[in-house]
C-alpha cells in the first residue's frame, strides 16, 4: 500500500476520498437519474427523470451496467412505432445488478447480476402458457415501448422472475447484452421461422446486427450456401468473415440476377428480411424458390406489396414474428461454451452519458462502420 510521508498531503487525500464517497452516496440516495428520453420523431434528450420505484410486488429495480441501441430504437426515433409517446425512456436490452425487489419476487435478491430480456412475461396468461411471451397479456415488448426502458441508469422490470436471467458476477457483460434481443430475434424470427435445414441455400437481406445474428445462428443448421445482401460494403465484408458463402452489394449489382445465378435459376429455400422496408421485403419475394419460406424480421413502418400474381402458385410460406426469447437459455449455453461469439458484433463503445453521440454513430452506420454499440454505466 502506498504511504504518504507528508501529513498535509495525507489529509488532502482523506478529504478527497471522503468527498468522493459522499458524492457516490448522494447519487445512490438521489430520487432522480439520467435517461435517454424520446420527445417525438427525430427528438431525443439525455435528461433527468424520476428514478423508478417498485410498483407491483413482482417488480425488480435494476441498475444498468451495460446496454445498447437497437435498430428498433432507430425506427422509434423516426416515428415508425406510434405506441411510443413523448417522454418515454427507450431501450430494451441490458445487463445490470438488482437494486430492489418486490416482496413476491422469489428467484432473485438484491445484488444479483442479471440479463434483461427484451420481452416481459407474466408466465401465467394464455399466451405465456403457449410460450408466446411476446404476446403476454400483461407484458410482451413493453420495455422502451409502453413503459420506460433500459437506456437509463436504472430500470423497473415487471414480472422479474420471468423477465430476468441470472448471470455470474464475472460474466462477459458485453457479450451477454447481445442475448437481450438480437440473437434470439435473429434465431427465432429468422432461422426457426424460416425453417433453415442442412444443405439449404438461404438469403439474408440486410447485413445489420440482426441480419448478422441470423447469419451466426443459421450455422447451427449447416445450410450449404448463405447469401447475404446489402448495400454497405463494410457490413458485407464482415458477413464474409462471419460465414457468408456469397455476398451481394445490391447497390452495385442486380441482386435478383445474382441470386438466380447462384441457385441455377431456382431461387432460395429461405429468404430472411432483416431491414424493415418495402424494397427488401419485395426482394425476398423475387428470390424465393418454389416451396420456400420468407421469414420477416424487420420492423415495417409502412406497407409493402404482396405480389400474389407471382407467388400464388409457388407453395410459399410467409412468416412474421415478434421475438419470444424462448431460446435465450439455449443461446446462453452456446455463448458460455464458446460455440457462439456475439461479442464480435460490437464495434463501438461509449459511456452511458455519451448516448446521444452513440446514436449518431449507430444511425450513420455506413460512415462510422458501426454494428452494435455498447454503453457502460458508471459504477
Amino acid at each position: 500500500m502506498k504511504t504518504i510521508a507528508d501529513p498535509i498531503e495525507a489529509k488532502k487525500m482523506i478529504i478527497s476520498s471522503g468527498e468522493n464517497q459522499k458524492e457516490i452516496e448522494n447519487h445512490r440516495n438521489s430520487k432522480t437519474m439520467k435517461a435517454l428520453v424520446y420527445h417525438g420523431p427525430g427528438k431525443k434528450a439525455w435528461e433527468d427523470k424520476p428514478r423508478p420505484v417498485i410498483k407491483e410486488p413482482t417488480d425488480a429495480i435494476v441498475k444498468i451496467l451495460k446496454t445498447t441501441i437497437c435498430g428498433t430504437d432507430l425506427h422509434i426515433m423516426k416515428g415508425d412505432v406510434p405506441a411510443v409517446t413523448d417522454g418515454r425512456i427507450i431501450g430494451h436490452e441490458g445487463v445490470g445488478i438488482i437494486e430492489d425487489i418486490g416482496n413476491a419476487v422469489t428467484n432473485f435478491k438484491k445484488g444479483d447480476h442479471v440479463l434483461i430480456s427484451c420481452i416481459t412475461s407474466c408466465g401465467k396468461c394464455e399466451y405465456c402458457k403457449k410460450a408466446m411471451y411476446s404476446h403476454c397479456e400483461k407484458g410482451g415488448w413493453i420495455l422502451g415501448n409502453l413503459i420506460d426502458g433500459c437506456q437509463a441508469e436504472y430500470v423497473r422490470i415487471p414480472f422479474a422472475d420471468n423477465s430476468l436471467y441470472p448471470i455470474p458476477a464475472d460474466a462477459d457483460e458485453e457479450a451477454l447484452v447481445m442475448l437481450s434481443d438480437i440473437l434470439p430475434t435473429g434465431f427465432e424470427c429468422g432461422v426457426l421461422n424460416g425453417q433453415v435445414k442442412p444443405g439449404d441455400t438461404i438469403a439474408i437481406v440486410g447485413a445489420g446486427p440482426i441480419g448478422l445474428a441470423v447469419l451466426l445462428t443459421s450455422q447451427f443448421y449447416t445450410p450449404a450456401k448463405i447469401i447475404v445482401i446489402d448495400q454497405d460494403e463494410n457490413r458485407l465484408n464482415v458477413a464474409k468473415t462471419f460465414g457468408a458463402t456469397h455476398i451481394i452489394n445490391s447497390g452495385k449489382e442486380n441482386a435478383v440476377e445474382k441470386v438466380m445465378s447462384i441457385t441455377n435459376g431456382k431461387g432460395v429455400e429461405t429468404a430472411i428480411e432483416a431491414v424493415g422496408i418495402a424494397a427488401t421485403f419485395e426482394l425476398c419475394e423475387e428470390i424465393i424458390g418454389a416451396g420456400g419460406h420468407i421469414a420477416n424480421i424487420g420492423v415495417h413502418g409502412k406497407s409493402v406489396t404482396l405480389h400474389m400474381e407471382t407467388l400464388w402458385s409457388k407453395n410459399i410460406t410467409i412468416t412474421t414474428r415478434l421475438v419470444d426469447t424462448v431460446t435465450t437459455p439455449m443461446l446462453y449455453k452456446n455463448v458460455q461454451s464458446g460455440k457462439l461469439d456475439p461479442k464480435k458484433l460490437i464495434t463501438h463503445r461509449f459511456k452511458l452519458d455519451q448516448i446521444v453521440e452513440a446514436y449518431e454513430a449507430f444511425g450513420n452506420a455506413a460512415k462510422e462502420k458501426a454494428l452494435k454499440v455498447i454503453l457502460t454505466n458508471k459504477e
